[in-house]
């Protein structure tokens, strides 16, 4: 039976469909006003040439943007919050904290909520779950009263320490569903049932104002899906590398924030784990973003806060706090797609904005004007016209340049290829500067790390990239174009459930403990059963920790087991352990605390490993050559073109070459080599300075 992976990025709409061991793929651009329609189109593209009718296909999981893009770009649905009585201002209070200490004229991200439409109801309940004032009716129905008058499209109820005790919260989900049942609710015990009121009022927020939108583009896709003779079960890819069902994703939207690039980090870690890397650093360039995600022993990093939306570039603080799970990594507006212009002080500066698809980079020949990534790439020499897109997409080449040579090279004096080397330049620099700093950030070294790049733009940058952060080894994988709709076919049905439960270790209370997560171990097992009803189950806890009295916690791995009053000394030394590997030292005679408890349920990683065929080195004849631009010298270089599908395992190529195929072209350098390697991949290695290759 068929199975089919579909990503929707800014720019591209990718399709990987896979039959046992062959695959076919689709990449056709996105259709912003009407998502559905380039996903149907995609999907149509691959099915015929894999000559399979739509009811022979048994699974389609689906990731999207379009959750991430509504939020970025302010175009949800019209929102309200209700919450206690004298909280209403804590969207905008934030935290009280500057991540730009000495910026006098320093921006805040707005709350998506405006003031007008946050509601106070009068209730109050202690951070034990002990009521202290009644839910006051008058205040609700005055509450209720608004909505209508306001025309609200969706609403967020999120009350003081609601997730020790929610039914405050409940009893007023109940009252706007009995008034207006078509409105959407999201319960912030619900979506986010931790402590630290301003995160979980965020993210209540942030589901809300998203739900209408990806509710109405769920359900229609779903319907057409079924009208054109689909009757597989459709799945959504979730921000933390699990898929989940059509109806826990319209009731939990916000879950989907990054489920595109969560796919490309589990297609990372798959060939991770084929090839025996331990360090890994995946580089996934689309065409309007760039994602940067370090990966340990074939498993990428996770969190449970995750900001979009971020004002200032790479500062923490300075976007939308979403407290959920969520595979880490750094997003950067560094793609295809990327535009490029002369800032105030004339340098050149690229992204964050993007032409997307609509009209897309000048040499797309649909009305863009402004010169991107892309324009560059093409004026280089490093994209075939012939060959791009399958050769479905011919390009402008001359519209490009000129473009380049219009908005950047006259104002600078500077030929069309110095400044589109300029372009290039920039964005090279971006990505590196960014997987340094998410490096650093996790006390990390990315030069001992091999470079995994894919999506349609990485490997036309993946050697340059690594040329500036001193890695030696790229990998570039089969369909790398496609990689994150390959990723969501190796993804689990999974789902997590997080409960904020203070348990000192020093009156650690096994029992208590013990039934908090039987019932979460039951909630989310109810969750993936709908999409794996009889699939085998794995588990896995962890505890948010810390020493009494600090204000951060660590995550820590539990075993999955029943406790008993004896595990005190235990948890200690887990805790002691994971907190010596952060901070290389334990603080003696201080009681430790946990404050939030995570249990994870899923079914096991789909597909086994494919195993290498024997490789027997030679060297190819070139299907043609092609001036590339050549930064050292400053000049084209008349370089060797390989066509991938024609190359077998153990094929050496010196460069500097292009190996292009029908989604992507890899750029090899002149410091770099490239082989086949039994998998089908291509492997660049960078040569020593003396002239011998590294090892």
């Amino acid at each position: 039976m068929a199975r089919l992976g579909v990503d929707i990025g800014g720019t591209f709409t990718d399709v990987a469909l896979e039959i046992g061991e062959r695959r076919y793929t689709s990449k056709i651009l996105t259709t912003p006003r009407a998502p559905e329609e380039g996903v149907l189109a995609a999907i149509a593209t691959v099915i015929a040439e894999a000559k399979v009718a739509p009811a022979d296909v048994a699974l389609i999981i689906h990731g999207t943007t379009l959750a991430t893009n509504a939020l970025i770009e302010r175009k949800g649905a019209k929102t309200a919050l209700l919450t206690t009585e004298g909280f209403r201002d804590v969207l905008e209070i934030r935290h009280e904290n500057r991540f730009e200490q000495y910026d006098i004229n320093i921006d805040l991200p707005p709350p998506l909520v405006p003031r007008r439409f946050r509601l106070p109801v009068r209730e109050r309940t202690d951070a034990q779950g002990r009521v202290l004032v009644p839910l006051d009716s008058a205040s609700v129905s005055r509450a209720l009263d608004t909505l209508a008058e306001q025309e609200v499209e969706a609403v967020a109820v999120g009350f003081l320490h609601s997730f020790t005790n929610s039914e405050h919260e409940r009893r007023v989900g109940e009252a706007i569903a009995k008034r207006f049942p078509e409105l959407p609710v999201t319960l912030s015990s619900e979506v986010s049932p931790e402590m630290r009121e301003y995160e979980r009022f965020s993210t209540a927020c942030a589901n809300a104002y998203v739900q209408p939108l990806m509710g109405r583009y769920l359900r229609k896709l779903a319907s057409e899906l079924t009208r054109g003779g689909f009757h597989c079960p459709l799945f959504l890819m979730t921000s933390g590398g699990g898929i989940t069902t059509v109806e826990t994703a319209i009731r939990f939207p916000v879950r989907l924030v990054e489920s595109g690039p969560a796919g490309g980090a589990i297609f990372a870690s798959r060939i991770a784990r084929q090839h025996g890397l331990d360090q890994v650093v995946s580089f996934d360039m689309g065409g309007t973003t760039a994602k940067i995600c370090l990966i340990d022993k074939a498993q990428p990093q996770t969190s449970r806060l995750f900001e979009v939306a971020r004002i200032y570039r790479f500062l923490k603080g300075s976007g939308l706090p979403l407290r959920i799970p969520v595979i880490e990594m750094v997003e950067i507006g560094a793609g295809g797609g990327s535009i490029a212009r002369l800032d105030a002080m004339r340098r050149i500066a690229v992204g964050p904005d993007s032409a997307g698809s609509e009209p897309g980079p000048v040499c797309y020949g649909r009305g863009g004007t402004e010169p991107t990534v892309t324009d560059a790439d093409v004026a280089l020499g490093r994209i075939d016209p012939s060959t791009f897109s399958g050769g479905h997409m011919g390009l402008d080449t001359g519209g490009a340049g000129r473009a380049i040579e219009k908005q950047l090279g006259e104002p600078l004096g500077l030929t069309v290829e110095l400044a589109a080397l300029g372009i290039s330049e920039m964005v090279d620099e971006n990505m590196a500067n960014a997987a340094r700093v998410h490096a650093i950030e996790s006390g990390k070294d990315v030069r001992s790390r091999t470079l995994i790049a894919f999506g349609g733009a990485a490997p036309l940058h993946a050697a340059r990239v690594a040329e500036k952060l001193g890695i030696a080894r790229v990998l570039v994988p089969a369909n790398a174009g496609v990689g994150s709709a390959i990723g969501f076919l190796r993804a689990p049905v999974a789902y997590e459930i997080v409960r904020s439960h203070l348990e000192r270790i020093s009156d650690f209370d096994a029992a208590t403990v013990n039934r908090l997560l039987a019932e979460m171990r039951a909630e989310a097992e109810a969750i993936v059963r709908q999409g794996a009803p009889d699939a085998a189950l794995t588990e896995q806890r962890t505890a948010f920790m810390r020493y009494r009295g600090q204000g951060h916690e660590i995550a820590v791995t539990l075993p999955v087991r029943n406790f008993t009053p004896g595990d005190k000394g235990h948890l200690t030394e887990l805790f002691e352990a994971a907190y010596r590997r952060l901070y290389s030292r334990a603080i003696p005679g201080v009681d430790v605390e946990i404050l939030s408890w995570v249990v994870a349920v899923g079914t096991p990683a789909e597909g086994s490993l494919a195993t290498p065929t024997a490789v027997a080195r030679y060297e190819p004849k070139p299907k043609s050559h092609r001036r590339v631009f050549d930064p050292e010298t400053g000049e084209f270089l008349e370089v060797p073109i390989y066509w991938r599908p024609d190359l077998k395992p153990g094929a050496r190529i010196k460069g500097p070459a292009v190996i292009a195929e029908d989604e992507t072209s890899t750029v090899l350098s002149p410091i770099f080599d490239a082989e086949i390697d039994g998998f089908g991949y291509i492997a660049l290695t960078r040569r020593a300075l003396d002239g011998h290759e590294t090892p």
